[in-house]
């Protein structure tokens, strides 16, 4: 019996990135102890207020099939949220509750993209993009951004890429890098898409986690409403990643179909579940500030501790729970160096090769352990950088 093309080939024939991650867990289950650096999964759990607030739906009985939309009420505050935080208006017509970001991204992208359409994206790029685009029977195409460049995105790169293309899809503040694209970044990627009728659809999973600079939603961008699609999710502003919950905002008439695409495919998100989620968003700022505040504390410290030497530099890091270390000092690849980090010191990192080429010769370090124990995992990478410096 044939399986279908579109599912076999979702990883385009080649690696899905994870290695690392998986040897570490590997490791781990042999009872081998790994200070894993590898995932974006916070080191604390979800607020009890919220899970207590959880229990009390369900207890009350929001247990059976939820509006498939999304509650009106979380539709409501997700919408207050967007309009305060961007000025542009938004209702609840322009949400639809989604089980996480990567369901938001999938339906954003059938909602947009007919098969054997070009779907557009940026190198690096979180791992599952790739064949989320292969998934809608889309035709990824990618756009190398530049370490020289602290990987903002050329406008005149994304240009030459775009004749013909349907969507291009970005994500600011990013993961991998932590880079958060600039107000000239925006502009330009904006222009592109105006010029080349380009659907954008913009993963914007880390907006509470800005170090440095202004978070920047191409929505709120002059003639952009109208073509941008924003995911969403309650997952790292509200560190709720196993209770998948998020949303996309974009235009009434595209919010409709994708209603109709979860009608046919997840039904919806559980009512409990998303009265958590409006529970959580109701806590505003001081809720969302506290759960980024262990990443604001361990970005200075890892600031810190490489300033003190010379092997591993950082990309310019103002957002999300990540650092990108440049590791080419050292002549390995960012693969080679974290497997041999792994082998030496139990340490997991992952390698800037999982989300591209462009960020070849780097790491990706999840900020996500303990102050003490993260500031000694990242000592340990840098001596041991020192030793593969010719």
């Amino acid at each position: 019996m044939h399986i279908s093309n579109r599912i076999t080939g979702l990883l385009g024939g080649g690696s899905d990135g994870w290695e690392i991650f998986n040897r570490a867990r590997h490791m781990i289950g042999n009872g081998v102890p790994v200070t894993e650096l590898t995932i974006g999964e916070h080191d604390i759990r979800t607020a009890a207020p919220i899970l207590q607030d959880m229990y009390k739906s369900a207890m009350a009985g929001h247990t059976g099939y939820a509006s498939v939309p999304g509650t009106d009420t979380l539709r409501d505050t997700v919408a207050q949220r967007v309009s305060a935080r961007t000025g542009v208006p938004t209702t609840r017509d322009n949400v639809v509750i989604t089980p996480g970001g990567q369901s938001a991204l999938f339906a954003s992208h059938m909602a947009v993209c007919d098969p054997g359409d070009t779907a557009l994206y940026l190198d690096p790029f979180y791992a599952t993009y790739p064949g989320t685009l292969r998934g809608v029977s889309a035709v990824p195409k990618c756009i190398q951004t530049r370490a020289a460049d602290a990987f903002q995105p050329r406008a005149a790169d994304i240009a030459a890429a775009a004749q013909g293309a349907k969507s291009l899809l970005i994500n600011s503040p990013n993961n991998p890098t932590g880079v958060v694209y600039s107000r000239a970044t925006m502009e330009g990627i904006a222009q592109v898409c105006i010029k080349n009728n380009l659907w954008l659809i913009s993963d914007e999973v880390y907006d509470t986690q800005i170090w440095e600079g202004d978070h920047i939603s191409p929505r709120a961008l002059p003639d952009m409403a109208a073509r941008t699609l924003v995911v969403g999710s309650m997952s790292k502003s509200h560190a709720m990643t196993g209770s998948r919950c998020g949303w996309v905002v974009g235009p009434e008439a595209v919010i409709e179909h994708i209603i109709n695409l979860s009608t046919h495919t997840t039904y919806g998100v559980p009512g409990f579940i998303q009265d958590a989620a409006c529970f959580a968003l109701d806590q505003g700022a001081p809720l969302e500030e506290e759960i980024a505040a262990p990443f604001r504390r361990r970005r200075a410290l890892a600031q810190k501790v490489l300033a003190e030497q010379n092997a591993v530099a950082l990309v310019p890091s103002h957002g999300a729970m990540y650092l990108m270390l440049d590791v080419r000092s050292t002549g390995l690849s960012g693969e080679a160096f974290a497997n041999a980090l792994l082998d030496q010191h139990h340490i997991a990192v992952m390698p800037g090769e999982s989300f591209g080429q462009a960020a070849a010769g780097h790491l990706r370090v999840a900020m996500t352990i303990e102050d003490s124990a993260f500031e000694a995992a990242l000592r340990t990478l840098c001596t041991f950088a020192e030793t593969k410096v010719a």
